[in-house]
């Protein structure tokens, strides 16, 4: 297929077929990252700009190295370093920056629907690096690309989301991509956390941890969202720990061949266990690798030229 998008933006607009298209194009750019000269020139004279107005480790870096793996120019912004400590606009600071003439932004913002603005009013292209509790499209197809790798499929699965899932962008990011392929996802947490009317999206809804991971081909934990108020909806982090949290006794409850998945930063010791996180079932650090080569196919397929 040939594409034809100029902005990445929600998972929920792409097609199956786009997705797979993504999965399938990163395939191929996995193997630069274990040469022993990580590079080619696929995007020489391109500019990418990430724009950053939240804390990120993994996606940040993600996106730089996948840009400079294929020879683009990397400039990155934080809220600390602009003008917006000033008072400029987002709005301002965008326009700004297209005045310098990147070939994409890759943007995270607290406010949802901050990317859709840009995307409708710059000529760049615009990647959504996760806005708000609305969408991380990037997460969730590193995510699909993951399962394909483990599990040698990403339909027919049982899939278990953990945590707050009411604050989570990933959570729903995930479901939308998911349940695009026929998968059973349950979504499993406190009462306070799981948004009303969630059943809606063709999900099922487990309080009890024991019973949500039994059987289960993938389960995917999240953390307590602390910079959204998340520890406001339960009474401790210990009796969430001792109610929610992943340890190996609910890991012998599901699939012989289950993986566990985390989209990090990780809180140890509150929803998962280190014997989980760092056991044979974890696929957590295969996420982070998976997820240059997933940004590589996306940079390509948006600046790239013809796909």
């Amino acid at each position: 297929m040939n594409w034809k998008r100029k902005d990445l933006l929600d998972i929920r607009d792409l097609s199956k077929e786009e997705m797979l298209f993504i999965l399938d194009t990163a395939e191929s750019f996995k193997d630069i990252s274990r040469r022993e000269i990580k590079k080619v020139p696929t995007l020489r004279g391109k500019t990418v700009i990430t724009l950053f107005y939240e804390p990120s480790t993994r996606t940040r870096t993600s996106f730089e190295i996948a840009a400079k793996r294929l020879s683009a120019d990397t400039i990155n912004i934080s809220s600390s370093t602009s003008s917006s400590t000033k008072g400029e606009s987002l709005k301002d600071t965008a326009r700004n920056l297209e005045s310098m003439r990147p070939d994409a932004i890759v943007i995270r913002h607290s406010m949802p629907g901050a990317p859709h603005m840009l995307a409708g009013i710059l000529d760049s292209s615009i990647i959504n690096g996760g806005d708000g509790s609305h969408e991380h499209p990037t997460q969730a197809l590193l995510d699909l690309y993951t399962m394909r790798e483990k599990k040698g499929r990403i339909n027919g699965l049982r899939i278990v989301i953990v945590g707050d899932i009411a604050h989570s962008r990933v959570a729903r990011s995930n479901i939308f991509s998911l349940k695009n392929f026929g998968n059973e996802v349950i979504c499993c947490g406190p009462p306070t956390m799981i948004p009303p009317y969630i059943e809606t999206l063709g999900v099922r809804v487990e309080y009890d941890l024991k019973t949500a991971v039994r059987k289960a081909d993938v389960i995917m934990m999240l953390r307590i969202q602390k910079e959204r108020g998340g520890t406001k909806y339960i009474p401790s982090t210990k009796e969430y720990s001792t109610l929610y949290g992943l340890t190996k006794r609910h890991v012998d409850m599901a699939a012989n061949d289950v993986i566990i998945m985390h989209p990090g930063p990780m809180n140890r010791g509150i929803e998962i266990t280190d014997e989980v996180a760092d056991g044979p079932s974890s696929v957590i650090l295969d996420q982070v690798e998976n997820g240059v080569a997933v940004r590589m196919a996306i940079l390509y397929l948006l600046i790239g030229g013809e796909a």
